[in-house]
């Protein structure tokens, strides 16, 4: 479960992003040099790696702990597990 923290941090950094996508859109439209547009796009795929970062921490933190102190982790850890090789084979 997100907590209000959480999504209020993760809000602010995807409006960023749609910013920045509206921006690189724009960029694509109006013909600029295409590297400016490369180093745009790498720029918010970091920002969205950032955003995965900031909740994947409160994953962690709430429905992982959760699955080890009720003493069931298996299906927990696993996804964990899954989910970082997932984001982790993105780069």
């Amino acid at each position: 479960m997100i907590d209000d923290t959480t999504k209020n941090e993760a809000e602010v950094r995807l409006k960023k992003v749609e910013g920045q996508i509206r921006g690189i859109s724009k960029m694509v439209h109006d013909e600029k040099y295409c590297i400016d547009i490369i180093h745009q796009i790498s720029a918010a795929e970091k920002a969205l790696d950032k955003v995965a970062k900031i909740i994947m921490k409160r994953h962690i933190e709430s429905c992982v702990q959760e699955a080890i102190r009720s003493g069931d982790p298996d299906q927990k850890v696993d996804e964990l597990i899954k989910t970082v090789f997932k984001l982790s084979d993105r780069h």
